[in-house]
């Protein structure tokens, strides 16, 4: 499809790509959301926390969403999509990646940008259980390269599946790692990196065969992670290796579920190869919008509903009505 014009403005002062950004991810609140969580056990044995929240009927519609490097299913921009849809008569499912539920995963392996072997997991599970009629992804970040990258792989999907909305996708994950090593996100570099380094080090001792304490020490910066974790526990050759195999642009051209990315053109964390205009434009089913501000997951806007959150709303409203 042609490239969408879009209609976003926000607030004056959320202009700039670090204070939308920055607020969104420190600042924003969302309350009245009940979530129950749900344990399933994957194929391999670890296992996943999903945390629910449902409608006020009984519906037969669930979307379910897929948080950012290092994120949990109860940040806002979740919690937000959750609460927008709940109130719109779709059940919501906030899936928490190994390890991101507050509780140590059993394998050393964990998640990554391109582990859509666990989303298929989280998708056939929706199904046995509830016997939705209709379902919608939405990832964030690196959950939105991994929901384009699922219906895009080829693999036999199920007919339930409607619809997926990216949001601030590094669909170029090489380009996107070097933006975030760039000096202008240095302080965003340095705050993901702690993170992730704090959750591999009780790994040192539980798996010290596959990781030693020189490994880790030599873990300088993002793409050090790669090399060293990121790469080695989930089958890659190097950093390199994981980028190039998951990322979710080369997938792009064969997606047949309708899928709506949205990436601001602030948004520091993109490379130019993260704006798809080419694939969008000879792929009837890619829908691209990218709106001059929002900055990373930023797109502020009234009520504490969000931009992007009305949008998804909206996209799959409309492919159901078409």
């Amino acid at each position: 499809m042609p490239v969408l014009e879009s209609i976003y403005k926000p607030p004056f002062w959320a202009k700039t790509s670090f204070v939308s950004t920055v607020f969104s991810g420190l600042a924003r609140k969302v309350e009245g959301l009940e979530q129950k969580r749900e344990r399933i056990t994957l194929p391999d044995s670890d296992f996943l926390d999903l945390d629910w929240s449902y409608a006020q009927e009984k519906s037969n519609k669930v979307i379910i969403l897929l948080h950012g490097l290092e994120g949990h299913a109860q940040r806002p921009y979740l919690t937000g999509t959750a609460k927008h849809f709940n109130a719109n008569g779709i059940d919501a499912i906030g899936v928490n990646f190994r390890g991101c539920s507050g509780e140590p995963n059993l394998l050393y392996r964990s998640y990554h940008s391109g582990a859509t072997e666990d989303l298929d997991a989280v998708v056939k599970h929706v199904l046995t259980k509830n016997q939705y009629e209709e379902i919608y992804i939405k990832g964030i970040s690196l959950g939105a390269n991994m929901a384009l990258k699922y219906v895009g792989e080829g693999n036999d999907l199920p007919e339930e599946l409607k619809a997926v909305v990216a949001i601030s996708t590094p669909c170029d994950l090489k380009g996107s790692c070097d933006e975030l090593l760039s000096l202008k996100n240095r302080h965003y570099a340095i705050r993901f990196l702690q993170h992730l380094k704090d959750k591999l080090k009780p790994k040192l001792e539980q798996f010290p065969k596959n990781i030693s304490v020189a490994d880790f020490k030599s873990i300088k910066s993002l793409i050090d992670f790669d090399h060293v974790y990121t790469s080695k526990a989930h089958g890659f050759t190097d950093a390199y290796d994981y980028y190039d195999k998951a990322s979710s642009l080369q997938f792009l051209p064969n997606i047949k579920v309708p899928s709506l990315i949205i990436n601001a053109l602030n948004d520091s964390f993109l490379s130019p190869e993260c704006y798809p205009v080419k694939e969008a434009k000879h792929n009837p089913n890619l829908f691209l919008e990218m709106p001059k501000y929002g900055g990373h997951v930023g797109f502020i806007d009234k009520r504490n509903i969000y931009y992007n959150e009305q949008r998804a709303l909206e996209f799959v409203n409309q492919i159901i009505n078409s």
